[in-house]
């Protein structure tokens, strides 16, 4: 048996919205974004540092290609994978079996060689989508397609994270409101439905909560309001840090946002390889689950919850897709969970990490939509995430 049947749970629009041309089209944009930033990194870029939160370039870049392979052309009913178009692929590229700390060893292809595969690998999936759409075959080329969205946003991260100058800037200026807004008890729908098109394991599926009533800031916190914090001596006092959040600022010796610093008395940040004054339309970006709950407590709130945040999000005046913003919850299955064909997309990241919503300045628009759960380890950094406040009752 094929695997037409999940795929038809998991999207009911018809094949013909998914044009052959549409799919091809999205997939060599994607790879196009990809390549602007290999054409950007610096003379060594290609392994770069050591690090848990980063990957080598060149194995990233290999591991996309090979996932798209994976997925397009060599998945095989009842779990199997027919060979792939390169030896030993699986041996170097597949995330599950390649242990991170060991991926700055492998005998890795020279980015010329993998420019050839992912160039076969482009043609071949080409080729398999306009021999005949169904469902199956479009459902594996949008999860490559945003599999790779979310690689290339891994590599914005990276960028930013050591300091690299990117091939644009992307523009963080936006209207950020000081505004809260209120609702009153209520109900509201966690998850997506077979309705929604494309979606994610996770978001499996639609169910009902119900929401006491709360408030919640109309836009996130921006860098302005969040100095005010550092200034009162946020990392110095225990006051407001969960226990593993203060664990973590002591070991870490946090003492203020990662990529501050201070210049002539005033804090600066650095975005990417500039060093730039804070600004009150600019949002909060880069802090840790910790931090964002340490300054919800510094101002008598806490973080919303993903019910909260979804209730929020239907009002005209919510703004969000700025950044990626923390959520109270943890990243948990929702109830009938069951995983997809990738079965490691979600299911080994439940109960340890974090969830967000909303979307950062380096996020593709197709992600930016309220169902799409974010989530990262609770300690990460890197990531262009922010926060905002909810109050209770």
């Amino acid at each position: 048996m094929g695997y037409s049947a999940l795929y038809n749970m998991n999207r009911t629009r018809p094949v013909s919205a998914y044009s052959a041309d549409h799919l091809i089209d999205r997939l060599v944009q994607a790879r196009n974004r990809l390549r602007t930033l290999i054409d950007s990194l610096p003379a060594g870029g290609w392994l770069g540092p050591r690090a848990d939160h980063l990957n080598p370039p060149l194995w990233e870049y290999g591991h996309i290609v090979w996932f798209q392979e994976r997925w397009c052309l060599r998945a095989r009913p009842g779990n199997g994978f027919a060979a792939s178009l390169l030896a030993g692929a699986d041996a170097l590229y597949d995330s599950s079996a390649v242990p991170h700390d060991t991926r700055w060893d492998l005998p890795l292809l020279e980015p010329a060689a993998v420019d050839d595969y992912a160039t076969r690998v482009a043609d071949a999936v080409a080729a398999r989508l306009r021999s005949g759409l169904d469902d199956e075959i479009a459902y594996f080329a949008e999860l490559c397609l945003y599999h790779e969205l979310m690689h290339i946003e891994a590599w914005w991260m990276a960028f930013q994270d050591l300091g690299y100058a990117p091939p644009i800037w992307p523009d963080v200026a936006c209207d950020l409101s000081t505004q809260r807004l209120a609702f009153a008890e209520g109900e509201v729908e966690l998850g997506s439905g077979p309705d929604g098109g494309f979606i994610f394991d996770n978001e499996k599926w639609r169910h009902r909560v119900q929401v006491q009533a709360f408030d919640i800031d109309a836009s996130p916190v921006s860098e302005m309001a969040f100095a005010e914090f550092v200034d009162a001596g946020g990392y110095q006092s225990r006051a407001g840090w969960s226990d593993d959040g203060w664990a973590w600022r002591q070991t870490n010796d946090a003492r203020h946002p990662v990529y501050w610093r201070r210049d002539d008395g005033s804090w600066r940040v650095r975005r990417f390889d500039r060093w730039l004054p804070l600004r009150s339309d600019a949002p909060m970006l880069h802090v840790n689950r910790f931090e964002a709950e340490a300054f919800a407590a510094w101002m008598g709130r806490r973080l919303p919850t993903a019910a909260q945040w979804l209730r929020a999000a239907t009002h005209p005046e919510f703004s969000w897709g700025m950044a990626w913003e923390w959520l109270r919850d943890p990243f948990a299955p929702y109830p009938g969970f069951a995983p997809d064909p990738y079965h490691d997309y979600s299911e080994p990241w439940f109960h340890t990490h974090g969830e967000l919503r909303g979307g950062g300045p380096v996020t593709d628009v197709s992600l930016k939509r309220p169902g799409f759960r974010n989530f990262y380890m609770p300690h990460r950094r890197d990531p262009f995430a922010g926060l905002r406040t909810a109050g209770e009752g």
